[in-house]
């Protein structure tokens, strides 16, 4: 692939009322993220978005106060991904803490149920007795498991976040951003929480639960409880599940990370951190997201996920802890086999770009390996997307999805191959797949998911049809511009931006991550002095143009055979490098570049 190209963002004028403490550079950041002034950096738990704008919220809360009324037996039903399980702990967290005694949680096993509610998963459950089943982060279109479920005489409440199929099932309440009443029209969703993962469609139904039962008079004075106190679990499954951090997800994952920052994180949350080696008091959503969360995910991929909602809902430290570190031995097996995956990736890709005799590789890319494990094959996918700048699927050997939204069929699966895809901007993969089965009715045996990422099942005698389909569509939605690597930088900085003081700002003022993205500067340098660290990374020394002492920066795997140039120009993040408990001033390198 070819070297990032450097682009400039566009850099509006910072208009509205700004605090007067909040410095220049991180006025001009926020405007060229769509933050018109002061007032949209308000973070306060009231600037949240009412729950009115989620459909089925009324019908829902009635049955689960009538469920706690009686002490009628609730089952949440998750799902083997971060949100999923943090989606699960809220439930339960929060169905306890407003007088429901009688809840338990299941989750489907990846190797055994595949996605969902599916109908396996209620024959299962029926021995518990379930008077209601609870669905988080899935439940959409499982068409076969809800009716399964009321063939039995259970109720079944869905709440989910994934794109619905052409109806929905047939639940008795179904929680979502996107319409299902009666008039239930594709493409009339409302906007405004269409970005909740599924743990943020959970904490807003047990919002408007606790409303309910206000309204009833449940709660003696001053026992009403404090749902703030899951926030750090909606703000880390928020940031796991890579949904945009509009406005009301940031208040969601700046409240979560004011609780781990004060010591008032669950135990498990608290465990996970220790075993990850990271300063839960200094937390931001890049530990969530690179430090927390693929320890929970890993039980999902090679495990069972029971282990992760275990040790969320561990009040016990000594348990959470045993069972942080269970998680962290399953992440470093999962590192391992994922590592040994993109090689072998990248090897077939190798064939491939020589069997082509030069021709480009394709818009769309399908690889598929016999021994894969298919609880891997999404980070695999994600891997060389993010290398090749285009769609990817990765396929393993059946009985499992990777829990990006594969959509249960009414029918018995019965496929050969499971597979993995994500995507770039601008190809909505989940659409792409409904037109693939469109024009090719049979094909996918079952699909499902978002923009982003999706999951799917097929023959495996229908793999080459697929991968030429799915090539086919990619050259027609994608623009050849699009596979083009872009670096996007919020422009140059003053010498007297470097420093630490603004480092902090830009550190604490996120929370940064999907759609709202951490900031990125570039300049040139001139290169003082370097060394090799670690056989991979590069230790660099930087003088700017304008002078000032040296900056120290790292560019992380850069080392290679050939020297850094003497004069470079470099597109970098403000860093604070804690070390020994001291904090200093660094430059993270993302690409360098002579000039």
């Amino acid at each position: 692939m070819k070297a990032p190209r450097i682009v400039r963002r566009p850099l509006p004028a910072p208009a509205g009322d700004w605090p007067e403490t909040l410095h220049p550079v991180l006025r001009r950041v926020y405007a060229a993220r769509g933050v018109r002034g002061g007032r949209e950096l308000d973070q306060r738990l009231a600037e949240l978005l009412p729950p009115h704008a989620l459909d089925g919220l009324p019908r829902a809360c009635a049955l689960l106060r009538e469920a706690i009324r009686r002490q009628a037996r609730i089952v949440v039903v998750g799902d083997y991904d971060a949100d999923g399980a943090t989606g699960t702990a809220v439930a339960v967290r929060g169905l306890r803490a407003l007088g429901a005694r009688e809840v338990e949680y299941a989750v489907p096993n990846r190797f055994r149920h595949g996605y969902g509610l599916s109908a396996a998963l209620v024959e299962e459950l029926r021995p518990r007795d379930p008077h209601l089943l609870l669905t988080v982060d899935n439940g959409i279109a499982a068409h076969a498991g809800v009716a399964a479920a009321k063939a039995h005489g259970i109720d079944v409440i869905v709440t989910d976040h994934h794109l619905p199929g052409e109806t929905p099932p047939p639940a008795d309440a179904i929680v979502h951003w996107w319409p299902m009443r009666e008039s239930f029209v594709q493409g009339s969703g409302s906007a405004a929480l269409n970005n909740l993962a599924g743990v943020g469609v959970m904490f807003y139904l047990l919002l408007a639960l606790r409303a309910e039962l206000r309204a009833h008079g449940s709660f003696a004075a001053g026992a009403e409880p404090d749902l703030a106190a899951l926030l750090d679990l909606v703000a880390l499954g928020t940031v796991a599940d890579l949904v945009p951090l509009d406005r009301n997800n940031r208040i969601l994952v700046a409240a979560g990370l004011k609780r781990i920052q004060s010591g008032r994180a669950c135990a498990g949350v608290a465990a996970l951190f220790a075993e990850a080696g990271r300063d839960p008091t200094r937390a931001v959503a890049s530990d969530l997201a690179f430090a927390i969360a693929p320890r929970i995910n890993a039980a999902g991929r090679l495990e069972d996920m029971r282990l992760g909602i275990e040790c969320l809902l561990a009040d016990d430290p000594r348990r959470a802890r045993e069972l942080a570190a269970t998680l962290s031995a399953i992440n470093a097996e999962r590192r391992e086999l994922q590592a040994t995956m993109v090689e072998q990736a990248e090897a077939a890709l190798r064939r491939c770009v020589t069997s082509r005799d030069g021709d480009e590789l394709p818009h769309g890319l399908v690889l598929f390996d016999p021994d894969w494990h298919q609880g891997v094959i999404g980070l695999v996918a994600s891997r060389l997307k993010e290398s090749l700048g285009r769609p990817v699927i990765a396929f393993a050997p059946a009985n499992a999805t990777d829990g990006a939204g594969m959509e249960p069929s009414a029918a018995a699966d019965g496929a050969d191959l499971r597979g993995s895809g994500r995507s770039i901007h601008g190809f909505h993969l989940r659409d792409a797949l409904a037109e693939i089965d469109a024009r090719e009715p049979g094909l996918l045996r079952r699909f499902g998911g978002h923009a982003m990422a999706a999951g799917m099942s097929l023959e495996r005698t229908a793999l080459a049809r697929f991968a030429a389909a799915f090539d086919a569509l990619a050259r027609e939605r994608i623009a050849p511009e699009a596979f083009e690597s872009v670096l996007l930088s919020d422009g140059e900085l003053d010498p007297s931006d470097f420093s630490l003081e603004l480092a902090e700002q830009l550190r604490a003022g996120g929370p940064w991550g999907q759609a709202f993205p951490e900031p990125l500067f570039d300049g040139e340098f001139a290169l003082v002095d370097w060394r090799v660290v670690g056989e991979r990374h590069l230790r660099l020394s930087l003088r700017h143009p304008g002078g000032g002492t040296p900056l120290p920066a790292m560019l992380f795997h850069g080392a290679t055979s050939t020297p850094p140039p003497a004069r470079l120009r470099a597109a970098f993040a403000l860093d604070v490098n804690d070390w020994n408990g001291t904090r200093t001033l660094r430059l993270l390198l993302r690409h360098i570049e002579p000039v």
